[in-house]
């Protein structure tokens, strides 16, 4: 498409407009407080939203935890890499895998709550500004904890704590309760070509 003056001249306007609005929406945004975010959904991208979050977190001097619940069979490039800052990041890996690879229910609940009795310590305490707990939503929809008892410790967290939650099929009361929830769909995946999970990738 050919530029033109007069189209710049259409994009400034616009633009100007549209500044004006952000810049009101934000001057009428002063709050600040701890969010729940969800990342839900059928798409790939959940944890590697939340652990962005993390790599953010930690630029800005915060303290952080991690519980994974249904990971932890095999080592993962963001707990590889995330252990290197033991000073900022508790990284708790309380998974058996996954579940279709353990086919055991009770021993799969007892990780989950040992999981659980993790994420409560790091929910109680004030010094930490982010927590993500990776794939609770999974451990919530095969009924391995209270739903209601999750909910309750969430709620009662920390007033500036952040906690990011994922997980395929997050919960009513959990997308309910979130502050941001993001649902990652899923157009197309490498591995229905038969590509295996790989390193830097899933991995």
């Amino acid at each position: 498409m050919t530029d033109t003056p007069d189209r710049d001249e259409r994009h400034l306007a616009r633009m100007q407009r549209k500044k004006a609005v952000i810049d009101e929406r934000i001057a009428n945004s002063p709050n600040e407080c701890g969010l729940l975010l969800v990342l839900t959904g059928n798409g790939k991208g959940k944890s590697s939203s939340a652990f962005g979050m993390l790599a953010r977190a930690l630029g800005h001097g915060m303290q952080c935890g991690v519980v994974q619940f249904i990971k932890g069979r095999s080592s993962t490039g963001e707990e590889l890499f995330f252990r290197r800052f033991p000073e900022q990041v508790r990284f708790h890996v309380m998974g058996e895998g996954f579940t279709w690879e353990t086919q055991d229910r009770q021993r799969d609940i007892a990780a989950a709550e040992a999981a659980w009795a993790v994420s409560q310590e790091l929910l109680r305490d004030p010094s930490i500004g982010l927590v993500v707990l990776d794939e609770l939503n999974i451990a919530l929809k095969h009924g391995y904890l209270d739903l209601d008892q999750v909910l309750s410790d969430l709620q009662s967290r920390p007033p500036m704590q952040h906690v990011v939650v994922t997980g395929r099929a997050a919960k009513p009361e959990m997308i309910e309760m979130a502050d941001t929830v993001t649902e990652m769909g899923m157009i197309k995946h490498a591995f229905q070509a038969g590509i295996k999970a790989q390193k830097g990738v899933e991995l």
